[in-house]
């Protein structure tokens, strides 16, 4: 299956959600009136959108029917998708200009952090790049023992302590091991606890400046793992985290399970922060690159 396929496949449920709705409405006018509008806008904030990016959707498409004149409520459709692409922006690729560069990899527990990385780690791995692990989520066990299982099938050496250890000291060893190596990507798993923003506050200020003292010119990426099946859940959870952390990007996992994937938008939108990949499926390779033209062409059931 290729990468348009996969991704079209992963948002059959969204399609459904958003796409077929709009049908069915525009299909009940014969007009281009504020019934249409308000249906419209009530039906893209079920679908997980949001109000604010559903009101600023709603009204670009005003703008763009009355400037061209267009009477035809067939034709929205197609309007609405060239603003989701505009809105969505242009696609922003992880930056990792430096050997080694430096992932680290944040969200709460369940949302899929653990599968994320094993992934991205095949990923880089499959176009070249020698990576290396760190297990600095040392919260709780379970997940350094479930980065090593990943580290495994991905064929990529893992650095860990034991449950309770500092985290700050694992992305120290897990440094000097990627030097040692000659590494090009370092990809560190951190603690994802909420419930105590002060601590995760410290925790990652304290990794970053072991970074910024082993690695000073390195290039560092942020990645917040998301669950898409959690909706407006997950975009509060973004703002939660830009409030501690410098986020660079989004994962978004999940993506294929739920009709929630209209969060993209209002991610992009409302904390105007990227979303870099998402999670289209259980296996190894479903960990695909975001491409806002064919995430908005699956959406909307075009393309090939």
């Amino acid at each position: 299956m290729g990468l348009f396929s996969k991704i079209k496949a992963g948002l059959q449920k969204t399609k459904a959600s958003i796409s077929d709705g709009i049908t069915n409405i525009i299909n009940s006018f014969t007009r281009i009136d504020e019934d249409l509008f308000e249906e419209l806008e009530e039906m893209l904030v079920v679908s997980d959108i949001g109000v604010e990016t559903s009101v600023k959707i709603c009204n670009e498409i005003r703008v763009r029917v009355k400037k061209d004149g267009i009477t035809d409520p067939s034709k929205i459709k197609g309007i609405m998708h060239d603003i989701i692409v505009e809105m969505l922006g242009d696609d922003t690729p992880l930056k990792l200009d430096t050997k080694p560069s430096i992932i680290l990899v944040i969200g709460v527990n369940g949302v899929g952090k653990t599968t994320t990385i094993g992934k991205l780690s095949l990923l880089l791995k499959s176009s070249g790049k020698k990576v290396v692990l760190g297990a600095a989520d040392t919260f709780r066990a379970a997940a350094i023992d479930q980065l090593g299982v990943w580290a495994e099938r991905a064929d990529v050496t893992m650095v860990k302590s034991v449950e309770g250890s500092d985290p700050a000291s694992v992305v120290f060893d897990t440094i000097a091991s990627a030097k040692s190596k000659g590494a090009d990507v370092i990809i560190c798993d951190t603690a994802g606890r909420l419930h105590n923003k002060k601590n995760l506050m410290d925790e990652l200020a304290k990794i970053y400046r072991i970074i910024k003292r082993e690695l000073p010119d390195s290039s560092i990426e942020t990645l917040l793992v998301l669950d898409a099946a959690t909706g407006q859940n997950a975009v509060n959870q973004a703002r939660e985290f830009k409030n501690v952390a410098d986020i660079t990007g989004i994962v978004l996992t999940k993506l294929d399970g739920t009709a929630k994937g209209g969060i993209v938008v209002a991610i992009h939108n409302e904390l105007g922060i990227p979303v870099k990949y998402v999670g289209v499926g259980e296996g190894i390779d479903d960990l695909q690159p975001f491409n806002a033209k064919e995430f908005a062409d699956g959406i909307f059931d075009l393309g090939e």
